[in-house]
């Protein structure tokens, strides 16, 4: 099998299912991915405010934008302007 991230709607639904406290086993079950995925998104993406702790928790749209940004610092040719530039 190969290897693919969550996307968007993935996330999203993985929101609204545990805003409505669904069990991650169902979430899983639900989007066809395995548990330890889901454990590790949530893990891995929850938003975190010390001001406002009212609103920490998991959030598909934040989410999305903190995986873009892990794996665009990955990328060579995103992190060196001089590399790019020749290429």
């Amino acid at each position: 099998m190969a290897h693919t991230e969550l996307n968007l709607r993935e996330r999203r639904t993985i929101e609204d299912m545990l805003n409505a406290k669904i069990p991650v086993r169902e979430i899983a079950a639900e989007i066809g991915r395995h548990v330890s995925t889901i454990y590790r998104d949530i893990k891995r993406n929850r938003y975190a405010d010390e001001d406002l702790p009212e609103l920490n928790g998991y959030y598909g749209v934040v989410a999305q934008r903190a995986a873009v940004q892990r794996r665009a610092r990955r990328q060579k040719l995103v992190r060196l302007v001089g590399l790019r530039k020749a290429v």
